[in-house]
């Protein structure tokens, strides 16, 4: 066990972001993008890889070309509860981008001079994180707000953490993904390109949030990029209300934590 502070999950509410992760074969990584926005105990996750294409020309799943195919399906993503046993870290999955792996996604964190650790508890590696803001991560404990959603159009689950400021929304694919090692083995098991757009719509967006107004700045469907509109959250239920679109979505809060007043407007 590491002699160094470990980290309680209230101070690990806000925003973190991953400067290096490392494997025991001596392959590393400190390319992808990746941005984890912790709430009480709720989060959400987004890794997305370097060099990515040019998706200006994009309106839609119609749009995708086999270079932006390649690297959508190389994205990574989940969104669920992270739980602390006094000994290991581990971030539930209820929300996935990529199918359901072999292991937990579980390790042990701990604090050193101007980063956090990870290590991995049943696969190995070890990865280093930052706190994106001081101030922000001190504000945390009173800006924070996140639920478990279900929209009423479709049953479709979703995830929203809110920190002072920064929002994570999640929403799941209409269709389960088949059994397979990653995204791109199952977009090779499709029989349809609907059944196909299906497996790919697996939203997780970040962005910025004043009050109820929302604007995307990273998405794991880049189109969505610099959509911006208004949330707005009542005891049971968030209205959701997009600019250029007709009418709201509107989701049935499962479970919720944090302040609310987050959101308003």
């Amino acid at each position: 066990m590491p002699e160094h502070p470990i980290p309680s999950l209230k101070s690990l509410r806000g925003l973190w972001t991953r400067s290096l992760i490392t494997w025991p074969d001596g392959r590393c990584d400190t390319d992808t993008e990746v941005r984890w926005l912790q709430g009480p105990s709720l989060y959400i996750d987004l890794r997305q890889p370097a060099r990515r294409p040019d998706f200006s020309g994009v309106r839609g799943f119609r749009d995708l070309d086999a270079t932006h195919l390649e690297w959508l399906v190389r994205q990574e993503g989940f969104a669920g509860r992270l739980s602390f046993d006094g000994a290991f870290f581990e971030w539930g999955r209820d929300i996935d981008l990529q199918p359901i792996g072999v292991y937990s996604d579980a390790g042990r964190l701990w604090l050193e001079p101007g980063r956090m650790v990870e290590e991995g508890r049943d696969v190995a590696y070890l990865e280093h994180w930052h706190c994106q803001d001081a101030a922000l991560m001190a504000r945390a404990n009173d800006r924070c707000y996140a639920a478990r959603l279900r929209r009423l159009a479709d049953e479709r689950d979703g995830f929203l953490v809110c920190v002072d400021g920064l929002f994570m929304f999640a929403k799941a694919r209409p269709l389960p993904l088949p059994r397979a090692n990653s995204l791109a083995e199952c977009l090779q098991l499709a029989v349809t390109r609907e059944q196909r757009d299906a497996w790919l719509d697996c939203e997780i967006s970040f962005g910025t949030l004043v009050g109820s107004a929302f604007e995307i700045q990273h998405s794991s469907l880049p189109w969505r990029e610099g959509t911006h509109g208004e949330m707005v959250l009542s005891d049971d239920a968030l209205l959701v209300g997009e600019a250029g679109q007709a009418g709201r979505s509107e989701w049935r809060i499962i479970e919720a934590e944090g302040e609310s007043t987050v959101l308003a407007a």
